[in-house]
């Protein structure tokens, strides 16, 4: 089976060569790794005492950075190497500052990893979640490096538990411990013979409770919010498939003091046309806002990065995307705020969104007609608004401190 995973891992490089003839994304996914070598032998010496953090994409960079934060403080002669698999949290996050450098992973062949860790000989490695590379871990393993499993989540779905999954279950005896999120990942590595586990819960909560520290106001939204009698829906890391619903909801709406942010998930330009195109009320960009009334407007669309968790905090009522597609964004960002969480079916393999639903802090709609009432029903009822957002800051401050375990561990 081992010659078989790197077999396939080197068709699975050629064919994305080919594809990144044809495709930006994947493009951004092979030419970004041409200078990750080169990158971490300018930045790390020989002497140097390193932390090794990996993430998928801009996700799990949120669930590692507090533990980042912590290992900056608890080792400050030690470099980070952070390393992403995916271009849409590279791209975002390449000129982070907790990291003393970040790349692209290279790829899980046996030379990319026995070169990565000749390079950067971590002392420590630690992977964000769910990222699962044999090779990797072979060499992790081989090396007697400390290697940690953070926010891990295990579902019976996943390879691991089937029974053509004796490969990847070879893989796992390489981390030296699991900081996983619920019971359910612990019974289901309880079942492989794994008791190097602890219950944590998950980083993010820690990330997104440090977020109310922070000064969050936006001028421009403040103008565009100014109305005190207004009531304003967040619509964050949207795709056409919610755009369609909540358009159609705007287009329909007849109350003049609703008003609509949209943080769409991708920000081209002919997503955003498409989204200005389904909109027959007043709206404004917010790249061409300057010199506008914005309090004239009913909806506002950024069209930036790095906008969202600070326009969460102007929410009435928060609309978190996905949930019509692969699967649900993020909902504790704006769930600290203190606001009603609404989300589309596709949620099942978060744990923080069927937690929150249990609790009555997050509503999921099906269809137009569930979006329909659900927003009306909150937008007229403000007891229950508050309600409601009182269940979803709770819940926040309940599952805090997730980073602090895992350090005390560390430590």
């Amino acid at each position: 089976m081992f010659y078989l995973y790197n077999l396939l891992t080197y068709c699975a490089i050629f064919i994305l060569h080919i594809v990144a003839l044809f495709n930006k994304k994947i493009k951004l996914f092979v030419q970004g790794r041409k200078t990750s070598f080169i990158t971490l032998k300018d930045k790390i010496g020989k002497n140097d005492k390193v932390f090794w953090i990996h993430v998928a994409s801009l996700g799990e960079y949120e669930q590692g950075l507090p533990v980042m934060e912590k290992l900056k403080i608890a080792y400050p002669d030690y470099k980070i190497v952070l390393t992403f698999f995916s271009p849409s949290g590279f791209e975002v996050k390449k000129n982070n500052t907790i990291a003393d450098v970040t790349v692209y992973l290279p790829m899980d062949t046996i030379h990319n990893t026995t070169k990565f860790l000749d390079i950067t000989h971590p002392e420590k490695a630690f992977f964000v979640k769910y990222e699962y590379w044999p090779n990797y871990l072979h060499q992790l393993h081989k090396r007697n490096i400390n290697t940690y499993l953070i926010s891990g989540i295990f579902r019976q779905d996943q390879v691991f538990f089937k029974w053509y999954g004796g490969f990847y279950r070879k893989a796992l005896k390489a981390f030296t411990y699991f900081f996983v999120q619920n019971s359910t990942s612990q019974r289901l590595l309880n079942q492989l013979h794994f008791q190097n586990i602890e219950i944590v819960g998950d980083t993010r909560f820690d990330r997104v409770s440090q977020i109310l520290d922070n000064c969050n106001t936006l001028d421009f939204l403040d103008q565009f919010t100014n109305d005190k009698n207004s009531k304003t829906v967040v619509v964050g890391s949207s795709w056409p498939e919610d755009e369609k619903l909540i358009c159609d909801y705007i287009n329909n709406n007849e109350d003049p003091n609703t008003k609509f942010i949209f943080a769409p998930h991708n920000i081209k330009q002919e997503q955003i046309n498409n989204l200005i195109k389904s909109i027959n009320k007043p709206l404004v960009l917010h790249s061409e806002h300057k010199g506008k009334i914005l309090s004239q407007y009913t909806v506002y669309i950024i069209d930036a990065y790095s906008l969202l968790t600070k326009a969460y905090s102007y929410a009435d009522i928060a609309y978190v995307g996905g949930g019509f597609g692969a699967g649900i964004h993020n909902i504790l960002e704006a769930a600290t705020f203190g606001v009603p969480v609404v989300i589309g079916p596709k949620y099942n393999k978060f744990q923080e969104a069927k937690d929150l639903i249990a609790l009555g802090g997050c509503k999921v709609i099906h269809n137009q007609n569930e979006l329909n009432n659900t927003f009306n029903d909150l937008l007229q009822d403000e007891d229950q608004r508050a309600k409601i957002g009182q269940i979803s800051s709770q819940f926040i401050l309940k599952n805090k401190n997730a980073t602090d375990k895992i350090l005390q561990h560390i430590l």
